[in-house]
């Protein structure tokens, strides 16, 4: 991370393998059951993807950078307004498993940059609790937990 940008760093550990937690990133039927409503297509290197979020009326083109199998992906988009960068790690921590951690960075050290990075934080720690519920109980969090904050 450059000094002068703030950066988004979650993990959680998702007690699945590898192999599993990275499917359930990289296709879209099996994101679409804790993430996003849809995606048109597999994260793939060089890929440009669109997710959407059907309940808030939001979709989102995701320029998919680097897809490494099991391990890692990395993709740029601009939900928050500044296209930043989003690397998704998987560390085993045992053989069944796995520590998905993500970091997300570009966002400028003023009082709107932290707004945004805060809110991303949130997402971000929203996404992998969602993922944790879906792949070890099967259940879907995000559906109706979706709230839009007052402005």
């Amino acid at each position: 991370m450059e000094s002068d940008t703030l950066q988004v760093k979650v993990q959680l550990k998702i007690l699945k393998p590898m192999h599993q937690v990275f499917e359930a990133i990289v296709n879209p039927t099996e994101m679409s059951k804790y993430f996003i409503s849809s995606g048109s297509d597999r994260l793939n290197t060089g890929k440009t993807v669109t997710w959407r979020w059907d309940d808030v009326g939001v979709q989102a083109p995701v320029k998919v950078q680097q897809v490494v199998q099991d391990s890692s992906i990395s993709l740029l988009w601009s939900t928050a307004g500044v296209e930043s960068l989003v690397t998704i790690e998987l560390v085993p921590a045992d053989e069944a498993s796995t520590i998905v951690k993500i970091n997300e960075s570009s966002w400028p050290p003023d009082a709107e940059g932290i707004a945004l990075c805060l809110g991303q934080t949130q997402g971000w720690t929203h996404m992998l609790c969602c993922m944790k519920a879906y792949l070890e109980y099967g259940i879907n969090l995000r559906t109706g937990g979706i709230v839009r904050s007052a402005k």
